[in-house]
């Protein structure tokens, strides 16, 4: 009688083993799915606010860290997108609470130089990616998410929990910056 319970819960736990292995592959698959889709907005984001190569990758382990752990049920495409953002720019603003940060220098020319996606810019295209990091950071992800993200206005401003307005002005000011940034550019260039 003994051998038989045994031999049944053995039965049961295998069973339980064998149901459990394809859910396991099955949420990795979803995962590295998930990672594939957002990977790029996601570090592109983190880049550009944190201004570091690594500190970008910091950042977008700790979201992707975040997804797995939460696992968060998402109801399209759209709100799926729209949680990275946020849980993106949420850790970005965590990071530069951070005593690290505090005390830290960092070497943006060199980390940006370091980077592949900044590498393969052309020389206009390098001035303008060091004009948008010259900017404030409320200008730069506001920037960052209207052009490269391709947000709308309205998007943005749920996103960054500001008024639609809010996000006009912010990206009308920036533009204002940034061609005065490049102006100077151009003129020590021509110099």
């Amino acid at each position: 009688m003994d051998s038989m319970r045994r031999e049944k819960r053995v039965k049961k736990m295998n069973t339980i083993k064998r149901m459990k292995r394809p859910k396991a592959q099955y949420a990795e698959a979803i995962y590295e799915e998930v990672i594939r889709r957002n990977s790029d907005m996601v570090y592109r984001l983190a880049y550009s606010l944190v201004k570091t190569r690594a500190d970008a990758d910091d950042i977008f382990q700790e979201v992707f860290l975040r997804y797995m752990q939460n696992e968060p049920v998402f109801q399209g495409e759209e709100h799926e997108k729209a949680w990275f953002l946020r849980v993106t720019m949420n850790c970005c603003k965590n990071f530069w609470k951070s005593p690290w940060m505090r005390r830290r220098v960092a070497l943006e020319r060199e980390e940006m130089e370091q980077c592949g996606f900044f590498c393969e810019l052309d020389d206009d295209s390098a001035a303008l990616v060091d004009a948008v990091k010259q900017l404030s950071k409320k200008y730069r992800i506001v920037i960052h998410l209207f052009y490269y993200e391709e947000l709308s206005i309205e998007e943005i401003a749920k996103l960054t929990n500001a008024k639609a307005s809010t996000v006009r002005t912010r990206l009308t000011r920036a533009r204002r910056q940034l061609r005065s940034l490049l102006k100077e550019e151009l003129r020590t260039f021509a110099e």
